[in-house]
């Protein structure tokens, strides 16, 4: 039997991506408005907590992947010829694992 779920498999994880950025955000800014944060430091050691790191990195992961399926569909339906369309499906590709590999440098810092 052939799986044939890619469509809903991408819908999920836009729904999914969707409702923990979100989440997120509002927690975020709830922390912010009852702890707000002046300097850079504070950033840096409130950024240095695991849990608040992991979190910010699901963040980044869920927006990656958000943005890679709706850049995808959008290719997919509108760029033609095929061939222009598998370039900027790959240059897409390769700046969204760019922009995934800095922000994991970024909070690998933040942890020493």
């Amino acid at each position: 039997m052939k799986l044939q779920a890619t469509g809903l498999i991408a819908w999920w994880a836009q729904r999914v991506s969707a409702a923990y950025m979100l989440l997120f955000i509002l927690l975020t800014l709830g922390f912010l408005l009852i702890h707000p944060i002046h300097s850079h430091a504070e950033w840096r050691n409130w950024l240095g907590h695991p849990p608040v790191a992991i979190a910010v990195g699901s963040f980044l992961a869920a927006l990656l992947s958000h943005m890679w399926v709706g850049l995808r569909d959008v290719l997919i339906d509108y760029a033609r010829p095929a061939s222009l369309r598998l370039f900027l499906l790959c240059a897409v590709g390769a700046a969204l694992l760019g922009i995934a590999a800095w922000v994991l440098w970024i909070l690998l810092r933040t942890q020493g």
